[in-house]
Protein backbone atom coordinates (compact mmCIF):
# COMPACT_ATOMS: atom_id res chain seq x y z
CA UNK A 1 0.00 0.00 0.00
CA UNK A 2 1.36 3.39 -0.97
CA UNK A 3 1.60 6.11 1.65
CA UNK A 4 1.04 9.80 0.93
CA UNK A 5 2.28 12.78 2.97
CA UNK A 6 0.67 13.11 6.38
CA UNK A 7 -1.93 15.76 7.19
CA UNK A 8 -1.69 18.58 9.69
CA UNK A 9 -1.58 17.83 13.46
CA UNK A 10 -4.54 18.46 15.72
CA UNK A 11 -4.62 19.63 19.32
CA UNK A 12 -2.01 18.02 21.55
CA UNK A 13 -4.51 16.30 23.83
CA UNK A 14 -5.07 13.56 21.30
CA UNK A 15 -2.76 10.59 21.82
CA UNK A 16 -0.26 10.09 19.02
CA UNK A 17 -0.39 6.72 17.27
CA UNK A 18 2.81 4.77 18.10
CA UNK A 19 5.26 4.48 15.20
CA UNK A 20 5.24 0.70 15.50
CA UNK A 21 1.52 0.49 14.81
CA UNK A 22 0.67 -1.35 11.60
CA UNK A 23 4.32 -1.32 10.65
CA UNK A 24 4.21 2.31 9.48
CA UNK A 25 5.10 5.82 10.59
CA UNK A 26 3.22 7.69 13.27
CA UNK A 27 0.10 9.52 12.24
CA UNK A 28 0.02 13.22 13.04
CA UNK A 29 -3.60 12.77 14.09
CA UNK A 30 -4.23 11.60 17.64
CA UNK A 31 -6.60 8.87 18.78
CA UNK A 32 -9.18 10.05 21.28
CA UNK A 33 -11.18 7.50 23.25
CA UNK A 34 -14.88 8.30 22.99
CA UNK A 35 -18.18 6.88 24.15
CA UNK A 36 -19.40 6.10 20.63
CA UNK A 37 -19.13 2.51 19.40
CA UNK A 38 -19.53 0.74 16.04
CA UNK A 39 -21.15 -2.66 15.66
CA UNK A 40 -18.92 -5.58 14.75
CA UNK A 41 -20.20 -5.90 11.18
CA UNK A 42 -19.29 -2.26 10.52
CA UNK A 43 -15.88 -2.61 12.16
CA UNK A 44 -15.05 -5.79 10.21
CA UNK A 45 -16.02 -4.17 6.91
CA UNK A 46 -14.19 -0.97 7.82
CA UNK A 47 -10.96 -2.81 8.58
CA UNK A 48 -11.17 -4.94 5.43
CA UNK A 49 -11.78 -1.99 3.12
CA UNK A 50 -9.21 0.24 4.83
CA UNK A 51 -6.54 -2.42 4.42
CA UNK A 52 -7.54 -3.00 0.79
CA UNK A 53 -7.59 0.69 -0.18
CA UNK A 54 -5.23 1.64 -2.97
CA UNK A 55 -3.74 4.56 -1.05
CA UNK A 56 -3.32 5.28 2.66
CA UNK A 57 -3.26 9.03 3.34
CA UNK A 58 -2.28 10.65 6.65
CA UNK A 59 -1.11 7.28 8.03
CA UNK A 60 -4.80 6.50 8.41
CA UNK A 61 -4.38 2.75 8.65
CA UNK A 62 -1.95 3.04 11.55
CA UNK A 63 -4.40 5.42 13.25
CA UNK A 64 -7.27 2.99 12.67
CA UNK A 65 -5.45 -0.03 14.08
CA UNK A 66 -5.22 1.81 17.41
CA UNK A 67 -8.64 3.46 17.28
CA UNK A 68 -10.61 0.21 16.83
CA UNK A 69 -9.30 -1.11 20.14
CA UNK A 70 -11.67 1.27 21.89
CA UNK A 71 -14.96 2.99 21.07
CA UNK A 72 -14.69 5.11 17.93
CA UNK A 73 -16.17 8.27 16.55
CA UNK A 74 -18.47 7.84 13.51
CA UNK A 75 -16.84 6.88 10.22
CA UNK A 76 -17.26 8.76 6.93
CA UNK A 77 -17.63 7.33 3.42
CA UNK A 78 -17.65 9.07 0.05
CA UNK A 79 -17.62 8.29 -3.68
CA UNK A 80 -15.17 9.52 -6.30
CA UNK A 81 -17.36 9.18 -9.40
CA UNK A 82 -15.76 9.75 -12.80
CA UNK A 83 -17.15 9.93 -16.30
CA UNK A 84 -15.94 7.36 -18.83
CA UNK A 85 -13.35 9.73 -20.28
CA UNK A 86 -11.83 10.25 -16.81
CA UNK A 87 -11.81 14.00 -17.37
CA UNK A 88 -14.62 14.88 -14.94
CA UNK A 89 -15.57 14.04 -11.37
CA UNK A 90 -19.04 14.36 -9.83
CA UNK A 91 -19.05 16.78 -6.88
CA UNK A 92 -21.65 18.36 -4.60
CA UNK A 93 -21.49 21.85 -3.13
CA UNK A 94 -21.66 21.56 0.64
CA UNK A 95 -22.94 24.59 2.53
CA UNK A 96 -19.58 25.26 4.23
CA UNK A 97 -17.11 22.69 2.88
CA UNK A 98 -17.47 23.84 -0.72
CA UNK A 99 -17.27 21.37 -3.61
CA UNK A 100 -16.65 17.85 -2.30
CA UNK A 101 -17.31 14.25 -3.37
CA UNK A 102 -20.76 12.95 -2.37
CA UNK A 103 -20.61 11.26 1.01
CA UNK A 104 -21.36 11.41 4.68
CA UNK A 105 -21.58 9.53 7.94
CA UNK A 106 -21.83 5.75 8.20
CA UNK A 107 -25.11 5.11 9.99
CA UNK A 108 -25.77 2.43 12.61
CA UNK A 109 -25.79 -1.06 11.09
CA UNK A 110 -24.27 0.05 7.78
CA UNK A 111 -20.95 -0.89 6.28
CA UNK A 112 -18.90 1.99 4.85
CA UNK A 113 -19.58 0.71 1.33
CA UNK A 114 -23.33 0.66 1.94
CA UNK A 115 -23.16 4.16 3.37
CA UNK A 116 -21.21 5.43 0.36
CA UNK A 117 -23.85 4.09 -2.04
CA UNK A 118 -26.69 5.55 0.04
CA UNK A 119 -25.09 8.97 0.38
CA UNK A 120 -24.30 9.07 -3.32
CA UNK A 121 -27.90 8.27 -4.22
CA UNK A 122 -29.26 10.84 -1.75
CA UNK A 123 -26.93 13.63 -2.85
CA UNK A 124 -26.91 13.10 -6.62
CA UNK A 125 -30.10 11.18 -7.42
CA UNK A 126 -27.96 8.59 -9.25
CA UNK A 127 -27.02 5.00 -8.54
CA UNK A 128 -23.36 4.05 -8.42
CA UNK A 129 -21.79 0.63 -8.80
CA UNK A 130 -18.70 0.95 -6.64
CA UNK A 131 -15.44 -0.55 -7.77
CA UNK A 132 -14.21 -3.45 -5.67
CA UNK A 133 -11.01 -1.77 -4.47
CA UNK A 134 -11.51 1.39 -2.39
CA UNK A 135 -9.63 4.39 -3.74
CA UNK A 136 -8.27 5.73 -0.46
CA UNK A 137 -8.42 5.74 3.32
CA UNK A 138 -7.89 9.00 5.20
CA UNK A 139 -8.13 10.49 8.67
CA UNK A 140 -9.02 14.14 9.13
CA UNK A 141 -10.90 16.66 11.25
CA UNK A 142 -13.70 18.43 9.41
CA UNK A 143 -13.37 21.37 11.81
CA UNK A 144 -10.58 22.40 14.16
CA UNK A 145 -12.74 21.76 17.24
CA UNK A 146 -13.94 18.32 16.07
CA UNK A 147 -12.27 14.98 16.76
CA UNK A 148 -10.64 13.24 13.78
CA UNK A 149 -12.79 11.03 11.57
CA UNK A 150 -11.64 8.07 9.52
CA UNK A 151 -12.92 8.16 5.95
CA UNK A 152 -13.08 5.67 3.12
CA UNK A 153 -13.22 6.90 -0.48
CA UNK A 154 -14.81 4.51 -2.96
CA UNK A 155 -14.79 4.90 -6.73
CA UNK A 156 -17.30 4.55 -9.55
CA UNK A 157 -17.32 5.14 -13.31
CA UNK A 158 -20.58 6.52 -14.71
CA UNK A 159 -22.08 7.55 -18.02
CA UNK A 160 -21.11 11.20 -18.27
CA UNK A 161 -24.42 12.07 -19.92
CA UNK A 162 -26.29 11.34 -16.70
CA UNK A 163 -27.65 14.49 -15.08
CA UNK A 164 -27.31 14.62 -11.29
CA UNK A 165 -30.13 15.95 -9.16
CA UNK A 166 -28.64 17.43 -6.01
CA UNK A 167 -30.36 17.90 -2.69
CA UNK A 168 -32.02 21.17 -1.76
CA UNK A 169 -29.35 23.89 -1.36
CA UNK A 170 -26.63 21.37 -2.20
CA UNK A 171 -26.27 21.18 -6.00
CA UNK A 172 -24.37 18.40 -7.72
CA UNK A 173 -22.38 18.85 -10.92
CA UNK A 174 -19.86 17.20 -13.19
CA UNK A 175 -16.61 19.09 -12.62
CA UNK A 176 -13.52 19.07 -14.88
CA UNK A 177 -10.59 17.40 -13.16
CA UNK A 178 -8.37 20.08 -14.66
CA UNK A 179 -10.16 22.80 -12.69
CA UNK A 180 -9.22 23.96 -9.18
CA UNK A 181 -12.62 23.62 -7.57
CA UNK A 182 -13.12 25.44 -4.28
CA UNK A 183 -13.24 23.16 -1.25
CA UNK A 184 -12.12 23.00 2.36
CA UNK A 185 -9.65 20.21 1.53
CA UNK A 186 -7.64 21.44 -1.49
CA UNK A 187 -5.27 18.52 -1.01
CA UNK A 188 -8.04 16.23 -2.26
CA UNK A 189 -7.72 17.61 -5.79
CA UNK A 190 -4.35 15.98 -6.59
CA UNK A 191 -5.44 12.79 -4.81
CA UNK A 192 -8.58 12.48 -6.95
CA UNK A 193 -6.69 13.39 -10.13
CA UNK A 194 -4.03 10.78 -9.41
CA UNK A 195 -6.62 8.06 -8.92
CA UNK A 196 -8.43 9.09 -12.11
CA UNK A 197 -5.14 8.80 -13.98
CA UNK A 198 -4.65 5.31 -12.58
CA UNK A 199 -8.13 4.26 -13.65
CA UNK A 200 -7.71 5.74 -17.13
CA UNK A 201 -4.50 3.75 -17.61
CA UNK A 202 -6.09 0.47 -16.52
CA UNK A 203 -9.77 0.81 -17.46
CA UNK A 204 -10.70 -1.63 -20.29
CA UNK A 205 -12.96 0.84 -22.12
CA UNK A 206 -10.28 3.53 -21.96
CA UNK A 207 -7.46 1.32 -23.26
CA UNK A 208 -9.34 -0.69 -25.89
Amino acid sequence: MKTAPAGLPLASWWRRVPRAAAGGGASLYRVQVTSTGLDQRTVDSLLADARAAMTDYDEALAWLEIAVKGPMEPVAAEVWAFDESFTRVLLVRHRWRGWVPPGGRVEAGETPREAARREFREETGLEARLLETPAAVTVRAYREDWTPTLGLSYAAVLDGSLVPAGESRQPAAWTPLSSDWEGVFPGDRPRIRAFAGHLKATWPAATA
